[in-house]
């Protein structure tokens, strides 16, 4: 339920502020130059303004040739100080990393390049997040202070910024404010960026994780097609192959002596395909408790089959508009990866990206439908 302070209409200041931020461009990369950055003074700078007033009426009316000399030396600092200010931030480029998927418990770390190309170093460059869809006087709440950076002549360096999500589901990243007031701090120039790349969020896990439904008595498996008739007695007798390493092999299966001699990576697997997978379905884990919970218990135990390197799969009930969900059964970190991304778009649909997206991170590319 929405605030009555929500619910109140914007002002004209805040209605404006808005149309001007949905007129911002999406995209990964941006370059500060005279037509995105702004400038006014800051309270100090407003302050000195009266000064210099107060000065100037009162070296008029007592006809005070030092005080003209203070009053149009102050003022000749500050207009100097007007066109430092706004080159310190014209000609920067700014570059945003897709970021890697991450649980709703845990931030977000946002990883911003910042190019100098120019032959002079840029000192008091200050940077953070801006929630837009907030209302204006309280766009950055909750978000971090400016971090200042210095940023050498002709280089790059990269800047870190932490983001909590608000729920599980692909989010728009916020905007982003970069700022200075170098050097006499009596003039701010901003400029306000939104980059393009989305970001997906898990559900966070339960804390303690529950055991897995195999170890509490209530376990589904599923025979594989062909299991029965390759079934023998002793485990020993199966001989094993050694193919080469692929990504998202277990550890545990990875022939560490022929690694020593040969140095090549190299993995083990049994000809005898797994003859039972562990399912772990929706109805298993407690939906009366609500929707939500249930999905936090299978991340917990979708992370716990994992680490326990079971084969397993995953079973989701229909919604609005989707189908029933199964992934697997399959064992790995990819297999882990489409499972977490199957529980965080379970129910929910992906805002639509511009155009100008940039390219997305690898393990943000695949879809449900995929593993149907």
């Amino acid at each position: 339920m929405p605030t009555p302070s929500e619910q109140r209409p914007l002002g004209w200041r805040a209605r404006l502020q808005r149309w001007f931020w949905a007129r911002l461009p999406q995209r990964d990369s941006t370059e500060l130059r005279q037509n995105n950055l702004y400038i006014l003074p800051t309270g100090a700078g407003w302050l000195l303004l009266a000064t210099l007033l107060a000065l100037l009426i009162a070296s008029i009316n007592y006809q005070l040739n030092l005080g003209y000399l203070l009053t149009f030396l102050l003022a000749g600092c500050a207009a100097i100080s007007v066109p430092m200010t706004h080159n310190t931030l014209r000609g920067l480029q700014l570059h945003m990393r897709p970021p890697a998927p991450q649980f709703v418990d845990r931030p977000v770390l946002l990883g911003i390049q910042i190019q100098n190309p120019g032959k002079r170093q840029r000192l008091g460059v200050g940077l953070r997040l801006q929630d837009l869809a907030a209302p204006p006087d309280k766009a950055h709440t909750g978000m971090d202070s400016l971090n200042w950076h210095d940023c050498p002549r002709q280089s790059g360096q990269t800047v870190q910024l932490a983001w909590n999500g608000p729920a599980r589901g692909w989010h728009t990243l916020p905007a982003v404010h970069i700022e200075t007031r170098f050097p006499m701090g009596i003039f701010r120039v901003w400029s306000i960026w939104r980059p393009a790349s989305q970001v997906l969020l898990y559900p966070a896990p339960e804390v303690p994780a529950p055991p897995l439904p195999m170890q509490g008595g209530g376990a589904r498996f599923e025979e594989t097609p062909s299991a029965s008739a390759l079934l023998v007695s002793r485990s020993d007798e199966i001989p094993e192959d050694i193919r080469p390493y692929q990504r998202g092999d277990s550890p545990r299966h990875i022939v560490w002596k022929k690694v020593a001699q040969t140095g090549e990576l190299v993995s083990r697997e049994s000809r005898r395909p797994d003859s039972r997978s562990l399912w772990l379905d929706f109805d298993d884990a407690a939906p009366q408790r609500g929707a939500e919970p249930a999905l936090q218990r299978l991340c917990a135990w979708v992370q716990l089959a994992h680490a326990q390197d079971q084969r397993f799969g995953l079973r989701l009930p229909p919604t609005s508009g989707q189908a029933e969900l199964r992934v697997g059964p399959d064992r790995g970190e990819a297999h882990l990866q489409r499972c977490l991304q199957a529980l965080a778009e379970w129910g929910l649909h992906r805002p639509p990206q511009p155009h100008s997206q940039g390219k997305a991170h690898p393990d943000a590319t695949w879809h449900p439908q995929e593993a149907a």
